[in-house]
């Protein structure tokens, strides 16, 4: 019986001391089940739209958004903005015809007896036509151009290389030329040379040096049409005439005529053109 007694006390006494191991006293909590993604778990934070990892966002598959087919990225940026401008693409080749008016002074800045001022006008306004062709080169064109102007008393031609500077804004593009080469003057009306000279007598040519600034209008990705305005300088010189070719005698004038032109004779000029431009580009 007294072991029995022992045995229920130190059982008694075991129960808090486990109790205490425990939890100090505190019964123990049933374990809770792990939580699974989806059941009871807050949902995750929604991302604003247009945005991901580092501020890019994926091309959308929504037809009606605009950024659907360019994304986000340099290349497509790229593409959309070669698909905006003007969609011509490389130019190689080009000619183009012009058509206007020239004024031009035979010797704006020095006079030398190249014509006889008396009989023949040295300043004059008329006509004037033209053509080039070259090649481009991104922004920058090479060729050749021929220009002729036609005057009451006299006409004059030059043929020129050619430098343009372009500058590419869509459908519009303005640029600059640089130009100089080969002039030649004549067809002189034979009235105003005096006594039996003949135009084909009197040999005028020398060079000149241009300038100039246009813009073209494309109307289609081949076609253009524009205006050109340009400033030139001509240096001009005349062998003396073969005297034997000159009349002798006859009126006061026609002796002075002969008197100027039986020496060699210079002049420096200069002119301005205003054209109107149709273009082919290849």
């Amino acid at each position: 019986m007294k072991s029995q007694a022992f045995a229920v006390a130190l059982a008694t006494l075991a129960v808090p001391a486990v109790a205490s191991a425990q939890g100090y006293g505190q019964p123990a909590q049933p374990a809770q089940p792990a939580q699974q993604p989806g059941w009871g778990a807050p949902p995750p934070p929604q991302q604003q739209p247009g945005m991901s990892a580092g501020g890019l966002a994926p091309p959308s598959s929504n037809p009606g958004d605009p950024n659907a087919q360019y994304g986000g990225g340099p290349e497509q940026e790229l593409a959309k903005a070669d698909k905006e401008d003007s969609g011509r693409g490389l130019e190689f080749f080009w000619l183009n015809a012009e058509i206007g008016g020239q004024h031009l002074g035979l010797q704006t800045f020095k006079a030398n007896n190249l014509v006889d001022a008396g009989t023949v006008k040295t300043s004059q306004t008329g006509l004037m036509y033209g053509a080039g062709l070259g090649l481009r080169l991104v922004f920058i064109t090479l060729g050749a151009r021929f220009r002729l102007g036609q005057f009451s008393e006299w006409d004059i031609w030059t043929l020129n290389g050619e430098l343009g500077i372009h500058i590419p804004l869509g459908s519009i593009e303005p640029y600059f030329t640089f130009g100089g080469g080969y002039a030649s003057m004549g067809a002189f009306d034979g009235n105003n040379l005096g006594g039996s000279l003949k135009s084909e007598d009197v040999d005028i040519k020398g060079y000149d040096i241009r300038g100039g600034f246009g813009i073209d209008i494309y109307v289609s990705n081949t076609f253009s049409i524009g205006a050109n305005l340009t400033g030139e300088m001509l240096v001009l010189t005349r062998p003396g005439v073969d005297p034997s070719k000159l009349q002798a005698g006859g009126t006061t004038g026609q002796q002075a005529a002969s008197e100027v032109y039986k020496a060699d004779g210079s002049s420096i000029g200069a002119a301005v053109s205003l054209t109107g431009v149709a273009g082919l580009h290849f």
